[in-house]
């Protein structure tokens, strides 16, 4: 299975590490620590030597309850640590849904775009067609103001899956290769500790779809309710976390701590290999 990620491309012969940079003031777990262009660029380089394969640069919280922001303040936040990062030797992803953003982010050097809406606007499709880059499509149930209020399904693993499956349809529909996607089943967005620990023990099923599979489980809250942490106290749980949803097909995990994660790993891949 490959990934290509604009002028990058990976074989996926072992998993991906994904590092969170999140130039916000109110992101769950560490908004306003990078909101400054100074502080985001320091914490992405710290991040890339610390063995991230590629960073995931956002400009607004997705997190349960967060206010959406306007198009040109996203813009104001992301684009100068797009284009400060431009020539680094891993691929720059922006964490957006608005496709003015995707289009200026792509120009100044993205190579890949996350997506929580899974390109469901018309808008955001074509930008991500014409970028030649990659893109991951996300699961979620409601939207982040109302997401956690009273998420419902029959069968989490089933209807998250159907839904990737038609977006990924969707995707090579309009002109984006099946080598330039991965999917994401959206932990936490709309779904209950239960929904989260079903996608978790399946994410082999998501896998047969065919593309690459993401996890996002690193300082959730579901974390903290099996643990009792509070935010600052998951990382031995975002790691296990990581370990266990590679374990079941995740090819890549996006984390707030990448240097505990890429040793974690290492470790998995030496087991695997040996």
């Amino acid at each position: 299975m490959l990934l290509h990620c604009g002028n990058f491309q990976f074989d996926l012969s072992r998993p991906l590490v994904m590092g969170i940079v999140n130039v916000t003031p109110d992101s769950f777990s560490d908004g306003g620590q990078h909101l400054q262009r100074d502080a985001a660029m320091a914490h992405a380089k710290r991040l890339i030597a610390e063995g991230a394969d590629i960073i995931d640069i956002g400009g607004e919280s997705t997190r349960p309850g967060a206010q959406s922001v306007g198009v040109q303040e996203e813009l104001d936040r992301v684009l100068p640590i797009i284009e400060g990062l431009r020539g680094a030797p891993v691929p720059i992803s922006v964490d957006t849904c608005k496709p003015q953003v995707m289009q200026a982010a792509i120009a100044a050097g993205a190579q890949m775009v996350n997506d929580i809406n899974a390109l469901q606007n018309t808008a955001a499709m074509n930008a991500v067609a014409a970028g030649n880059v990659a893109v991951c499509l996300m699961h979620k149930q409601g939207d982040p103001q109302t997401m956690q209020t009273q998420p419902q399904y029959q069968n989490a693993v089933t209807e998250v899956g159907e839904f990737l499956r038609e977006r990924i349809a969707a995707a090579e529909a309009a002109g984006i290769g099946r080598e330039r996607i991965v999917i994401d089943p959206g932990f936490g967005f709309g779904k209950t500790l239960a929904h989260n620990l079903d996608l978790l023990r399946h994410l082999d099923k998501l896998r047969e779809l065919g593309v690459p599979v993401l996890a996002g489980l690193s300082r959730k809250s579901m974390l903290g309710a099996i643990t009792g942490q509070d935010v600052n106290h998951r990382l031995a749980a975002s790691v296990a976390a990581a370990l266990i949803a590679v374990q079941r097909g995740a090819a890549i995990v996006r984390v707030h701590d990448v240097r505990e994660t890429v040793d974690a790993l290492k470790i998995w891949n030496a087991a695997n290999l040996s």
